[in-house]
């Protein structure tokens, strides 16, 4: 059990410890945290995530604003990959993380931490983003950037976000767990497509992704490939399951020394490149 310290009663014995910066013993590549996923099997495995994967995700890259004027919300559970992002995406860049109440919030509750935190950019599931625009768009009004995820975003209610909220900038985010949350990235234009899917858009800052045929070899532009997805958010693989591990996660054919994830999506490049 966890111990519970006082830190009124315990003051004095806690000013007599040292006030030197403790040693750092760890390194890019050590696990910082191990996320349990079941994906589409139902079957749960460990992820393990270095720090570069944690670090790659929410520095230097253009994905999205992520600086000391940011203001995120943490609307996942601190067990769902997402929550990587909102708390390192804030606390890594000098930002602020709002955390609402604990529990499942409803849509009037997530607007409420909107405008009580002011609250400037949201990642949210495509499932929960399509209900707040289907029963409660203006509480999205404050935010400058929303994230959308988890699976494909539907054309519709991202055209409704569009005319909902003029102002704010929509981004597809893409990526399983065992890439650090996101692999890649697209900002939606002012003006959709009548027809046309969202794409996923490119790799983020630091990420490689192949579309491959069943030879691992490149598939051309507008034909369909299975998804492989790596570079520094690549996981270290799957918790004491080795042969899982060897069987999704093979080694780069086009870059010796690094290995790629098999997502087991099917894609396709379009003429512009996403």
């Amino acid at each position: 059990m966890p111990s519970i310290v006082c830190l009124e009663t315990e003051a004095r014995r806690i000013a007599a410890e040292s006030a030197t910066d403790l040693p750092l013993r760890g390194n890019a590549g050590d696990v910082a945290y191990v996320c349990f996923t079941s994906g589409s099997t139902g079957r749960p495995k460990g992820v393990c995530i270095p720090h570069r994967g944690v670090v790659r995700l929410v520095k230097n890259n253009t994905y999205a604003r992520l600086d000391q004027d940011e203001v995120i919300l943490q609307a996942a559970p601190v067990s769902f990959d997402a929550s990587t992002f909102e708390i390192w995406g804030a606390l890594l860049n000098g930002g602020c993380l709002a955390v609402p109440p604990t529990g499942l919030l409803s849509i009037s509750e997530i607007g409420d931490a909107i405008r009580r935190f002011r609250v400037t950019s949201a990642w949210f599931t495509a499932g929960l983003f399509n209900q707040i625009i289907e029963e409660k768009s203006a509480a999205l009004k404050p935010l400058r950037q929303i994230l959308v995820g988890g699976e494909a975003l539907s054309l519709p209610h991202m055209k409704k976000a569009r005319l909902a909220l003029p102002h704010a900038r929509l981004i597809n985010g893409y990526g399983p767990t065992e890439n650090t949350t996101f692999s890649a990235c697209y900002t939606l234009p002012a003006t959709l497509s009548q027809n046309r899917p969202i794409p996923i858009g490119r790799p983020i800052a630091n990420s490689v992704c192949y579309i491959l045929d069943e030879c691992l070899q490149p598939v051309p532009v507008g034909s369909s490939g299975e998804l492989l997805v790596g570079g520094d958010g690549l996981a270290l693989g799957y918790l004491n399951q080795p042969e899982l591990t060897g069987e999704r996660f093979i080694p780069n054919p086009f870059q010796p020394g690094s290995s790629l994830y098999r997502t087991g999506d099917r894609a396709r490049y379009l003429p512009d490149g996403n």
